[in-house]
């Protein structure tokens, strides 16, 4: 195995038990991932820099593919009813075949955190096979300094393997895709899908499992601050404006998707943002559409032209076209990811068939009725399947 990249000594994948006869390059920038993306094929450069890749049939997350271990630790504390389960057995399986898959191959390896309260920070390596993979996770966990790497040792791995197709009869799946968590030795295992946003998400079902006894709420909103510490979160599905209003310029940006909310505030869980880029423009979102013509931003099944350049009133491939970049790229992005408790709370139902008002100033009661309700439209594309709202 030859390794190259700043990492930990004393944990290397070997350490982990993962062993291959390539390469692994470890926590490479965006430098050497777009060299590494561009020269296997994975993925082009479009006109303004930007690294545009396309990831086939599944262009939007498959839930029905996730499964959770069910173990003495889970057993009382999962809503089963609403996750699927998947026995100690399946996974060891899935987890050696996948190994095994990768013993031949190069591997990328990014040493990250989610978490911007280092309080509940949960220090994550992500092994990928696909170098776009890794610039996309770089891009949306936060990024440790490159001096603290030395000392990195990880809470959770999430082991991304598109290539490798699960078996339903061995693993356990319900189809070739699975994304199998195992709450209680902080693995997540990915196969059989090229779409990003599934290492994102499962950072956040790990901190969903996790932060709740720690007396945080793990929130899917996007969050906000103004000048004088007035902050705000917008909840809400993908698809229904997160990152859109959250994005305002005379306030400063929290994060745009996953936060938690403890005694010290709210905190943003990622470094980065992953926009939906259907009909975007330079008129209505101008941060946003920035970071499109950016070098470092990964866009994800977006249509280009014969030039290179993105076509984002193009649906043909889904309407779930996606842009990935670091915080950052938002000028008036917060250098913490944190902000006081909200002063104001919005809740984005996104109502596609006019059963609630389009805006109703709620009680405390109101609210907390609503939140858990939940009441919402599923919107096109974001999930596999989804093609009208529902």
């Amino acid at each position: 195995m030859q390794e190259l990249g700043v990492r930990n000594p004393a944990l290397g994948l070997t350490a982990m038990g993962i062993n291959t006869s390539g390469t692994v390059r470890y926590n490479f920038a965006a430098e050497a991932l777009y060299e590494e993306a561009l020269g296997r094929g994975e993925a082009v450069r479009t006109a303004h820099g930007a690294l545009r890749a396309l990831t086939g049939q599944h262009t939007g997350r498959s839930p029905k593919d996730k499964f959770v271990v069910r173990d003495e630790n889970t057993e009382d504390a999962i809503w089963w009813d609403n996750n699927k389960a998947v026995s100690r057995e399946h996974f060891d399986a899935l987890h050696a075949d996948m190994l095994a898959h990768a013993a031949g191959r190069d591997l990328f390896v990014q040493d990250l955190v989610g978490g911007a309260d280092a309080d509940y920070a949960l220090p994550t390596r992500v092994v990928t096979e696909l170098a776009w993979h890794s610039l996309f996770i770089r891009n949306l966990l936060i990024r440790p300094e490159e001096k603290d790497l030395a000392a990195f040792a990880p809470k959770l791995t999430i082991i991304d393997l598109p290539t490798f197709k699960a078996d339903p009869a061995r693993h356990g799946a319900r189809t070739e895709t699975m994304i199998a968590c195992d709450l209680t030795r902080g693995i997540v295992l990915i196969a059989g899908t090229y779409y990003a946003g599934e290492m994102k998400k499962s950072v956040f079902t790990v901190l969903n499992w996790l932060l709740p006894s720690e007396k945080v709420m793990p929130m899917h909103c996007s969050a906000n601050v103004g000048p004088d510490g007035d902050a705000a979160v917008f909840f809400g599905l993908s698809g229904t404006g997160k990152t859109t209003l959250s994005a305002d310029p005379n306030r400063t940006l929290i994060g745009d998707d996953e936060h938690g909310w403890g005694e010290n505030g709210i905190f943003n869980f990622e470094g980065g943002c992953y926009a939906k880029t259907i009909r975007l423009s330079a008129e209505a979102e101008p941060e946003i559409y920035a970071t499109t013509e950016r070098f470092g931003t990964v866009l994800e099944n977006v249509v280009l032209d014969a030039q290179g350049v993105p076509d984002f009133n193009d649906g043909s491939l889904t309407e779930n076209t996606r842009c990935a970049y670091p915080l950052h790229f938002i000028p008036n992005a917060s250098d913490t990811g944190r902000a006081p408790h909200p002063k104001t709370i919005i809740m984005l139902t996104a109502d596609a068939f006019g059963v609630m008002p389009p805006i109703a100033r709620l009680t405390p009661d109101q609210a907390m009725y609503h939140f858990l309700s939940g009441y919402t439209a599923k919107v096109a594309g974001t999930e596999k399947g989804v093609t009208e709202p529902e």
